[in-house]
């Protein structure tokens, strides 16, 4: 079995002069209250050192538990923390692809996983080091599959649940039919600097990573040396460099800060040897909102309001393209 991939990067990009920052205790989440009715869960969110989004999950009555929603990992993951405290059972072996690595791990059986209004069972979860995922576990697109993840960068909260639940694509200025590859959404008709890219947004990883594919349709220059340090605990080191824009189907999001590194997850994907580009939590956090649509295969984003010219606190700026 091969879990393909985890895209997750447990480090932040930082110059290879500088020092890795070191993780800090994130305050525990409280349990979302009980809600009367059909109206769609909203799970309260903490933003954790990294950047990333984590929510309060149970497993059979047990937590709650810090679980980071990553869209760019295939299979939900537990820590091992998280595995002796629930004593969970071994159900055998398989490969983890990581950002940087290929890496055998132990897979346990999780039932009973209660993520706002859902209930899941019957998951088969590789088991990570806590310190390398910066969460107690992840849930990864096996109990995503049938939802949309709506994100709202302007309050920090999660919303979970069916489309129309969520209120439908009212308020989503850009609205980007997808690509389905293992699981995952990608946006095939994107454009960096000109160039055709393949997009995978991915809510796991905190910076925006390209492959060498991209960097030699773009003839970038290296500016600078990274050092991110994946899910499995190895070193990925790579170039970075400036790209003028990135085009969505009427948007452009400008100045964008790219890693380049010869990653497996690309190859996993099968996106090694055209120009693609991992789209990363720091960039998406631009947005007013995003909501990734997995049943329908559409990514929708929320332009914030007046947004035009130098957006001053952010690092990049964006508006509406005139392409």
């Amino acid at each position: 079995m091969v879990f393909t991939p985890l895209l997750a990067a447990a480090l932040a990009s930082t110059n290879a002069n500088s020092a890795i920052p070191v993780p800090q205790e994130v305050a525990e989440p409280a349990l979302q209250a009980e809600t009367a009715g059909p109206e769609p869960q909203l799970v309260e969110v903490n933003q954790d050192f990294y950047e990333r989004m984590t929510v309060p999950v149970t497993i059979d009555g047990q937590g709650p538990f810090r679980f980071m929603i990553d869209t760019g990992s295939q299979a939900t993951v537990v820590t091992e923390g998280l595995k002796d405290k629930l004593g969970l059972e071994l159900i055998g072996t398989a490969t983890l692809v990581g950002m940087a690595s290929r890496v055998p791990v132990e897979i346990f059986e999780v039932n009973g996983l209660q993520f706002a209004s859902r209930t899941f069972d019957n998951i088969e979860a590789p088991m990570l080091k806590e310190r390398n995922i910066g969460a107690d576990g992840i849930l990864g697109l096996d109990s995503l599959q049938d939802l949309r993840v709506m994100i709202d960068f302007r309050t920090d909260t999660i919303a979970v649940d069916d489309a129309k639940a969520l209120g439908g694509n009212q308020g989503f200025e850009i609205i980007v039919r997808a690509r389905h590859r293992l699981g995952r959404l990608i946006i095939t008709q994107a454009k960096i600097d000109g160039v055709t890219t393949a997009i995978i947004v991915d809510t796991g990883a905190q910076n925006s990573i390209g492959n060498r594919a991209l960097q030699r349709k773009l003839r970038a220059r290296n500016q600078a040396e990274f050092v991110t340090t994946d899910v499995n605990g190895v070193d990925l080191v790579g170039n970075l460099s400036l790209a003028k824009s990135l085009d969505i189907q009427g948007l452009r999001l400008q100045n964008l800060s790219i890693a380049y590194a010869d990653a497996p997850a690309f190859e996993a994907l099968g996106l090694d040897k055209r120009p693609a580009l991992i789209l990363g939590m720091r960039d998406l956090r631009l947005f007013d909102r995003i909501a990734i649509d997995f049943e329908s295969r559409r990514i929708l984003f929320d332009v914030p309001s007046g947004a035009s010219g130098n957006q001053g606190l952010y690092r990049n700026t964006f508006f509406p393209s005139r392409l």
